[in-house]
Order: C-alpha cells, then sequence, then structure tokens
C-alpha cells in the first residue's frame, strides 16, 4: 500500500510556485474580509458595539484573538499547500474543497458576527464550522497526514469559538 503523504509515481498535484499562489490568494481574501470587519481601531462602530457587548468571563482578551488568528491560518496554509502537491483525485479534490469552504467560512463568519451582528446566525455558522472543520481534518488524513494535523487546531479553536458565540448569543439577544 502506498504512503498516503507520497504522491503516485509520475504524478504530481499543483508545482509549488502554483500552490503557494492558490494558498496566497485564499488565505489573503479571507484575511482582507476579515480585517474588513475587524473590531479594532480603524472599525469605531463595530469596535464600540463588540466591546458593549456581555461577554462570558472566559472571553480571551483582544489581543489572544490577534495572537491566535495567524498562527491557525499558517497551519490552514500548510495544509492546503501540502494538499495542492499531491495528485488530483477524488480524495484529494474532497479535501481541497473542504480547506477551501473552510478559509472561506473564516472571512464569512466575521462579516455575520461583526458586521451584520447577527449573534444567533453566527452561532450556527460558527457550529457548521466545526463540522466542516472536523470533515476537512478526515478528508485531509486520507491524503496527506501532515496536512490534516495542522488542521486540527483551527477545529480546537472553532469549537472554543462556538462555545463562546452561544454564549454572547445567550447573553445579548
Amino acid at each position: 500500500m502506498m504512503n498516503p503523504a507520497t504522491p503516485e509515481p509520475g504524478r504530481t498535484g499543483l508545482s509549488r510556485p502554483a500552490a503557494l499562489v492558490v494558498v496566497a490568494a485564499v488565505l489573503g481574501a479571507s484575511a482582507l474580509i476579515g480585517r474588513r470587519n475587524a473590531p479594532d481601531p480603524t472599525h469605531p462602530g463595530i469596535r464600540r458595539w463588540y466591546h458593549r457587548l456581555d461577554k462570558p468571563a472566559f472571553t480571551p482578551p483582544d489581543a489572544a484573538f490577534g495572537a491566535v488568528w495567524p498562527v491557525l491560518e499558517v497551519g490552514l496554509g500548510v495544509g492546503g499547500y501540502r494538499l495542492l502537491r499531491h495528485p488530483p483525485g477524488a480524495a484529494r479534490n474532497r479535501a481541497v474543497g473542504l480547506w477551501l469552504a473552510n478559509t472561506a467560512m473564516i472571512g464569512g463568519w466575521t462579516e455575520i458576527f461583526f458586521r451584520q451582528k447577527a449573534l444567533t446566525a453566527s452561532t450556527v455558522a460558527s457550529a457548521a464550522m466545526v463540522v466542516s472543520g472536523a470533515g476537512y481534518v478526515a478528508a485531509a488524513a486520507r491524503v496527506d497526514r501532515p496536512a490534516a494535523a495542522t488542521g486540527v487546531p483551527f477545529v480546537a479553536w472553532l469549537c472554543f469559538a462556538t462555545l463562546l458565540a452561544e454564549r454572547i448569543r445567550a447573553r445579548n439577544d
């Protein structure tokens, strides 16, 4: 049996530069959307609204979010890159599709929570991201175990974020 992390001889995925471009474009687009909705000093209305929310005691300080997300996104970037380098096929394409969906949902969640201020919808979206993120890890494990491993912290954070979103929703809806 072939090691799932080793591409079949004679078949390759995207070249290194092409995989890097795809990862940079996908994560860059997600980051731009997230940045557009950030509760930071450049968005005073969003910042004011976020700081006025009644949040549970286990809410991390703002700086923690700024420290955690780049690490999670680097992990997703490494995982996506590794998957894109594998030859196309049903398992690889499924894993890449879930990787794309999850990176898109990151930016989409910030739009729902921060810009639309839709607390119930953002909680539902966060829970959907847990399911999709777990699906990504499972699908990636069939193709490249290190790629899957880089998604585990993302799913763990999503579980925490969903709990946090639910508690915020319950206190403010």
